[in-house]
């Protein structure tokens, strides 16, 4: 949900605001509240007036920009766009991984789970093979893979590049773990599983 994203923007904006008005030679203030004739007297309360003043306009000028970045950064088409791609990877990342465990894929005999995790919400994939086939594959071969993937989804046709992906990753499975008569059990539902 990256919710930590409009928080940091919006304390961004709110923290950079005075510093750019400052260097834009722009003050804030709040309407002031001197009254009546200028003594010395005055002159010195109006000081510590004006600067409290300033303080004050700058704390409503920071809450009200926080406020407001929150509530525009907190869409969630704004929220995507503001998230850097470097935290983006790595959530999707850490679900695949997350997912490759929960499904146990980790789990087969010869250490062969395939998983091909598509996040829809950050327009990622990855592609996690257990260490039984990834020590025996080029790692080109994923890249492969991934890419007819992604070529199907960009295209409109997710189908076709699931099948497309699917297809070498079956075919690097069967050249390396090719079935055997007396023993093969499938030990992983091979099905798509939709995460709401």
């Amino acid at each position: 949900d990256y919710r930590e994203t409009p928080l940091a923007v919006a304390a961004f904006a709110a923290l950079a605001a005075p510093i750019l008005l400052l260097a834009g030679g722009i003050h804030v203030t709040v309407p002031g509240l001197i009254q009546g004739g200028w003594t010395a007297a005055a002159v010195g309360a109006a000081a510590g007036v004006a600067a409290r003043e300033a303080v004050m306009g700058v704390i409503l000028l920071q809450v009200f920009l926080f406020l407001l970045v929150l509530m525009v950064a907190w869409l969630p088409p704004v929220r995507r766009l503001l998230t850097p791609v470097s935290l983006k990877r790595d959530r999707v990342r850490r679900r695949a991984y997350e997912q490759f465990l929960s499904k146990n894929l980790q789990a087969t005999r010869e250490r062969t789970g395939v998983l091909i995790f598509v996040s829809e919400w950050e327009r990622m994939a990855e592609l996690i093979a257990d260490e039984g086939v990834a020590s025996r594959v080029d790692p080109g071969i994923w890249d492969e893979a991934m890419s007819k993937l992604i070529a199907g989804v960009k295209a409109g046709r997710a189908v076709e590049g699931f099948e497309a992906a699917v297809e070498i990753c079956g075919g690097v499975l069967a050249e390396h773990f090719p079935p055997r008569d007396s023993d093969n059990p499938n030990e992983l539902p091979d099905h798509v599983v939709v995460i709401r």
